[in-house]
């Protein structure tokens, strides 16, 4: 089996499709390992390079219980590490639930390794750290209280961590309850601090430069709540809320509420929808990918904005506000210095919302426009 040692901790991983395709890292819901989402991969690989991983403490990894960050912060660091070790970043960064935390988690700490992110079922609310806290930390914490490490070993999630990887049996049972039960707590209690969506502050969402697709809650769902995905895109600049891919009368069977139809869980409805969210995820790469293949015979006239916004997908046409050339390492004129051409949009509607677009890739600001150099 195909394992990343990503400082000191060993990451279970698998690397599907062609390598020449765009990279997509997937990351499923709770503490679930890649199972739940190998249909979407298999949708995708015939085109694009699929990463699936488990992350720490999740699936075939290691179960390592410490560091200074919080759970959710590891485990965005360390799939930022394990793109740089397979050569795949920057990606798209898709996931759902604790995946679209994630992989929102990524694009604030680690911009460099994202080229987008796409995500459903976004985690947050008034009550979703109070619904799943228990889940996440505090059952472990009180088994640890109750009867040490062999008591956390013996639940049912950390047994099937050690039948999964034997080599965990050893790490937990080496480790100290009382550092288990401080570093649980610490985690617990940054994973419910009140924020829009888990552990992100409103600026640091506000921070997110690269495309971002959500999803629509749904109601009820005190777990991902609708005002999430709402708040989030409220603060990323270059978002886009798509409609869930539930009807209302599907989630009144499916959703997470006391009459859902036995033993649906996360990973049965990504694997309900697979075939949505990989259509959708195509088309999105399909647009992403379209900027950075740009058509630049024209420098700054009607033709290469016409082009630029047909390319750009928009219903309504991005206005042209400049254009014109900055030095560069790509593009040779006929003096000996080196020049790139870019144009300068605005979004219909958003008019804080410009994009500079050049040579070969994009760059979107809220009320400011830098030509990349």
């Amino acid at each position: 089996m195909p394992y990343a040692n990503v400082n000191g901790i060993n990451l279970y991983y698998e690397d599907h499709g062609p390598r020449s395709g765009p990279a997509v890292i997937l990351t499923p819901g709770g503490r679930n390992d890649t199972n739940g989402l190998r249909p979407i991969a298999a949708l995708l690989s015939a085109t694009c390079r699929v990463i699936l991983h488990d992350r720490r403490n999740c699936g075939k990894s290691d179960v390592v219980i410490g560091g200074e960050l919080s759970e959710q912060h590891h485990w965005a660091e360390e799939m930022a590490e394990l793109l740089l070790q397979l050569d795949a970043a920057p990606a798209y960064v898709v996931g759902g639930s604790a995946g679209s935390r994630t992989s929102l988690t990524l694009a604030v700490r680690r911009p460099e390794v994202v080229k987008s992110v796409f995500v459903w079922e976004v985690s947050g609310g008034p009550n979703s750290a109070a619904e799943t806290a228990p889940n996440y930390y505090g059952q472990f914490i009180d088994a640890a209280q109750r009867g040490g490490m062999q008591a956390v070993a013996e639940t049912e999630y950390f047994a099937q961590r050690i039948a999964d990887n034997p080599a965990n049996r050893e790490k937990l049972l080496s480790q100290d309850p009382a550092e288990f039960i401080a570093v649980m707590s610490r985690w617990q209690e940054f994973y419910s601090r009140p924020n829009p969506v888990s552990e992100l502050t409103e600026a640091q969402l506000a921070g997110i430069a690269c495309p971002v697709v959500l999803f629509e809650g749904n109601t009820p769902d005190e777990v991902h709540h609708k005002s999430a995905a709402e708040a989030a895109h409220r603060l990323i600049p270059n978002s886009e809320l798509r409609p869930s891919a539930w009807t209302h009368e599907e989630w009144d069977i499916i959703g997470q509420h006391g009459h859902t139809f036995p033993g649906i869980a996360a990973t049965n409805r990504y694997h309900m929808k697979a075939t949505f969210y990989a259509a959708q995820l195509l088309e999105f790469i399909a647009r992403v990918e379209a900027i950075n293949q740009l058509p630049w015979e024209q420098k700054g006239d009607e033709r290469l904005v016409t082009r630029t916004q047909r390319w750009l997908g928009d219903v309504k046409p991005w206005e042209y506000v400049s254009h014109g050339i900055s030095p560069t390492r790509s593009v040779k004129s006929v003096t000996g210095k080196k020049w790139r051409k870019y144009v300068v949009l605005r979004h219909p509607l958003r008019k804080d919302l410009e994009i500079t677009l050049g040579t070969g890739e994009a760059s979107i600001h809220a009320g400011v426009h830098i030509p990349r150099r």
